[in-house]
């Protein structure tokens, strides 16, 4: 049995779905007010659960070997993103989980102190390690998936808006790629009690993005792209009258203001351990956006 959390978002929701493709079976742990009927239909035992409860925690993790922290922690990197985690490790090990597997993101040791959600996939990915358990920690650059929607609003408008450097490096895996990965995780000798950085096969640059989404439908790209400091400027301004939302706006900074990349040197090691050929993002988005 696997347990994935995060199951409803991006890349939970394709773990699902690859680990029932081969018939595993898997508990996919859920809010109630999230969209689970396609996890449901496809053969997944649904878990309705809050990550902040301990003891919905403790129940999920009954009679599972294989544990995926797929869920993301940005709304609260203090719940979510890190106590949750630390509990679904204290609770793997009560379990006797053989393996777990933690999605983290690339560039978490480069010390952000800006970005609580790096801060906690760190302290995360330490306590991991010192755990005892069995693991690996995947370090993926930005999800393919997440520019979807920004893909359909470019085929409407024609319009990309493009914040900062637009020169800035980064290398954006397939989300279907990633969720094959993780589900490999488990039990591919390569990856166990590894950290792997995780990046589709193309170097590209910011700017690149909109060329693509521009060659996909056939429009010459309009790129808006403001200063750094004029999002520096917003989060001042909102610091003023909710200082939570500001502070959680230190994450974001920090994607826009540092490169994410990974070499061909590890994108190689990755194809090599898992048997597979990572997809370019504009495979990925040519398959989604049907053209």
């Amino acid at each position: 049995m696997f347990l994935v959390t995060g199951a409803t978002g991006g890349l939970g929701r394709r773990i699902v779905r690859s680990l029932r493709e081969r018939q595993m079976p898997v508990r996919a742990f859920v809010r109630l007010t999230s969209r689970y009927s396609e996890l449901e239909h496809r053969g997944a035992e649904i878990f309705i659960g809050d990550l902040q409860q301990d003891k919905d925690i403790e129940k999920a993790c009954r009679g599972v070997q294989y544990i995926i922290s797929a869920h993301g922690g940005e709304g609260n990197a203090q719940a979510l993103g890190y106590r949750a985690n630390i509990e679904l490790i204290d609770r793997a090990k009560e379990a006797g989980v053989q393996h777990f597997v933690f999605i983290s993101v690339l560039g978490v040791d480069r010390g952000y102190e800006d970005a609580p959600s790096f801060k906690a996939k760190r302290e995360v990915e330490k306590y991991l390690i010192a755990s005892g358990l069995n693991y690996t920690i995947l370090r993926p650059s930005g999800f393919a998936s997440n520019l979807l929607p920004l893909a359909e609003q470019f085929r409407e408008t024609g319009i990309y808006l493009l914040i900062g450097d637009r020169q800035s490096r980064t290398s954006i895996v397939s989300t279907d790629d990633l969720a094959q990965i993780a589900v490999g995780s488990v039990s591919v000798e390569g990856a166990k009690n590894q950290i792997l950085s995780v990046g589709g096969p193309d170097v590209l640059q910011r700017q690149d993005i909109p060329r693509i989404f521009g060659r996909i439908f056939n429009t010459e790209p309009i790129i808006i792209n403001p200063p750094l400091f004029v999002l520096d400027g917003f989060r001042s301004a909102l610091g003023l009258v909710n200082p939570k939302a500001s502070k959680a706006l230190g994450t974001f900074r920090t994607l826009l203001d540092n490169e994410f990349f990974c070499t061909p040197q590890e994108v190689e090691n990755l194809e090599t351990i898992f048997g597979m050929k990572m997809e370019s993002l504009e495979s990925f988005l040519r398959r989604y956006l049907g053209v």
